[in-house]
């Protein structure tokens, strides 16, 4: 078929499903999210430390995300394809070459029975690790958690994954590139997997265990990775939200005599959310992150140690101005062991932060 033709066959299947009141195969959303950001160390370049990778810049009206996707459901074949810009690409892709740094998703997906959620999917996918999104609208907190930060927010590969009929259960497979990889580093051909398992009970509890193993670096340094990420969320009350999420892992120690010497990391974090109404919500978090060897997040230059251990604690606010126009605003505080943070030319322990954000989403769902 012709691309005119197919184009023309696809909106006309998205009229007759509107017309009929059926889901619509074809939906195109957007996302934008603008954000200002104060960081009271008045860093250099107006850059944020560098294990920020979103709101990450200081003083200045910016956008975090800008997303456009075409998501397409029919039967038993399923794809999305977005695109994005914004200061989270330019922090996060760095890895990435070319326009590769510009794909938020791009993945194709059959179901393998006809009355069973069986799907194998393939392509770029947002990472099945973590509880916290890149899209900032869908997370309890304007700002991402250390540990948010410190795991990856997208893979590329192969999932097999299944659903129960019940939805209580969701089981997936996965074989990727790498932690975070869309293309392997130069000399890498070291498979790399991981899994997730989802249980929702009832609609007011959920628990997750995602997981990787894998290696990071060419085969000549090979160091093998072994991460364990779990969350469970739990509502309450009618307007209380608690999500508590912790990070395990341990990575092979570089030039060791034993080959069984790794590496550890480990990290919280700890969610309170109040919605008084449907339109308001404050939110209060706590969090932790101790990397000694700094496999994962790394302190400023001139530090005076490898590692990495900080504790953080904010307070937000968050008001619907329209059901998908959403402003935010978050004050946070960092305490770190050591002095990590750059203020003028000496380092501190302390980092404060202030965050404002308007998100605006949109879709040919429904009229909003």
């Amino acid at each position: 078929m012709k691309l005119p033709l197919l184009i023309t066959a696809l909106l006309a299947s998205t009229f007759l499903a509107s017309a009929q009141n059926e889901p619509k195969p074809l939906v195109i959303e957007g996302y934008a999210e603008v954000y200002y950001g104060y960081d009271f160390n008045t860093p250099a370049g107006n850059e944020r430390p560098g294990f920020v990778v979103s709101h990450n810049r200081h003083n200045e009206v910016n956008i975090n995300l800008a997303m456009l996707r075409v998501i397409y459901d029919k039967d038993r074949v399923r794809g999305n394809i977005g695109i994005m810009a914004g200061t989270y690409a330019n922090a996060n892709m760095k890895a990435e070459p070319g326009v590769l740094k510009n794909i938020y998703e791009a993945n194709a997906g059959f179901r393998l029975h006809k009355r069973h959620e069986l799907w194998v999917d393939a392509g770029i996918f947002p990472s099945h690790i973590g509880q916290e999104t890149v899209i900032g609208i869908d997370n309890a907190t304007l700002t991402r958690s250390m540990i948010a930060d410190g795991s990856p927010y997208y893979e590329a590969g192969v999932r097999l994954s299944y659903t129960t009929l019940n939805e209580k259960f969701y089981i997936a497979l996965m074989h990727m590139n790498g932690w975070q990889r869309i293309q392997r580093p130069a000399g890498n051909a070291t498979p790399a997997g991981g899994m997730q398992v989802t249980h929702k009970p009832n609609k007011n509890i959920l628990f997750n265990l995602s997981t990787f193993v894998g290696n990071d670096y060419p085969d000549t340094m090979k160091r093998m990775r072994y991460f364990i990420d779990l969350y469970t969320t739990l509502k309450f009350l009618k307007k209380f939200e608690f999500t508590a999420s912790l990070d395990l892992g341990m990575q092979e120690t570089v030039f060791s005599s034993s080959p069984y010497k790794y590496d550890q990391w480990t990290g919280y974090a700890l969610m309170l959310r109040y919605k008084p109404s449907d339109r308001a919500a404050w939110v209060l978090r706590e969090e932790r992150f101790y990397d000694p060897y700094s496999v994962i997040l790394r302190p400023d230059a001139g530090s005076p140690g490898p590692g990495f251990s900080a504790w953080a604690a904010s307070l937000g606010h968050d008001r619907w101005l329209m059901s998908n126009l959403l402003w935010r605003i978050e004050g946070k505080l960092y305490i770190a062991e050591d002095p990590v943070f750059q203020r003028g030319n000496a380092l501190f322990n302390d980092n404060y932060i202030v965050t404002t954000a308007l998100a605006l989403r949109f879709d040919n769902r429904k009229n909003h």
